[in-house]
């Protein structure tokens, strides 16, 4: 008998993340490697749950099928929630409550890591969700050491994704963890998928763009926005406002919350996204137009805050 993995679905769930368990650690593998995983489909009401998209999973297991499992899988959440809709189901909560004292192994998918932190799962542990939540999981539970840039967070026992397809390098990593590299790379072939993705979800993260302010700084936020390829100082941005520098930043802080230099360098990096994602040019000309300095002064800021390199940024969004 393999490694038995047991995947929980309550009302509304997303079908995404569901088919993505099923195909991973539903399809018998054989091949791969023998035994492949001892996989069961565990429903909240038997005959009655229904995905987002109105499929019934057929299955004689309910949540109580949970306990006994190797690995316990908890896909994303119903459609909307955390923000709409109705959290974890609790049933599931207290499901996984006791698979957590018997010590199972259990991995969420996506938005499902706020079932584990209801049921007490990620108190004092690193965890991820989808990039639009992590927020509200550091807010709602701030027992959790939230990784907002990740794809996902191994803890050993709990193994946490961000979101959508972040599931899918999470699955890989633990079929990786369980079989191997080469079980993981020949099933990520067959799934026509890279075995490993560079870099964090921050890449896929738009970035905010600051409304006009009110009070008088949207004239020189448009002015410095048309010169962000020139050596702008502090200095130039008060002179420019016809203030000092003291009352320039103290407005800054007010109206954006940032200090000028600070905003003038992400709207350098939004530059330099969409010059990426939009056009051919060289990386040294990207970095130029977009004020970033030379290619690796580019590459140095990039790394930093999207956690991989422009190449690999424009490979990802320009194929």
């Amino acid at each position: 008998m393999g490694i038995s993995v047991a995947l929980a679905v309550t009302d509304n769930v997303p079908d995404f993340e569901v088919g993505i368990a099923c195909e991973v650690f539903g399809t018998y593998r054989d091949d791969l490697a023998d035994p492949w995983y001892d996989f069961r489909l565990c429903v909240a009401d038997v005959g009655r749950t229904r995905t987002q998209n109105g499929m019934r999973p057929d299955t004689p297991h309910d949540l109580c099928a949970l306990a006994g499992a190797d690995t316990v899988v908890v896909p994303a959440l119903s459609n909307g929630y955390p923000i709409t809709g109705p959290g974890p189901d609790p049933r599931l909560v207290e499901a996984l409550r006791l698979v957590g004292a018997d010590g199972a192994r259990i991995v969420s998918l996506c938005t499902g890591a706020f079932a584990l932190a209801e049921a007490g799962l990620l108190d004092g542990r690193a965890a991820t969700t989808h990039w639009m939540y992590t927020d509200v999981l550091a807010e709602r539970f701030p027992q959790v050491r939230v990784e907002p840039s990740v794809l996902y967070v191994d803890e050993g026992d709990i193994l946490t994704s961000a979101g959508r397809s972040a599931a899918l390098d999470l699955c890989l990593h633990v079929v990786r963890t369980d079989f191997g590299s080469r079980a993981a790379n020949e099933l990520a072939r067959r799934m026509v998928t890279p075995p490993h993705r560079s870099g964090g979800q921050a890449q896929f993260v738009a970035a905010p763009m600051p409304t006009a302010p009110a009070d008088g700084l949207a004239e020189l936020l448009d002015w410095a926005a048309e010169r962000l390829d020139h050596r702008l100082t502090i200095d130039d941005l008060a002179r420019q406002a016809g203030v000092s520098t003291r009352s320039l930043i103290r407005r800054f802080h007010a109206t954006t919350g940032m200090t000028p230099m600070r905003w003038l360098q992400g709207r350098r990096l939004t530059l330099a996204r969409e010059l990426l994602e939009t056009t051919d040019l060289p990386v040294e000309e990207v970095g130029r137009r977009s004020g970033m300095g030379d290619a690796a002064n580019l590459r140095h800021h990039f790394i930093r805050a999207v956690g991989v390199t422009p190449t690999a940024y424009r490979r990802t969004f320009r194929g």
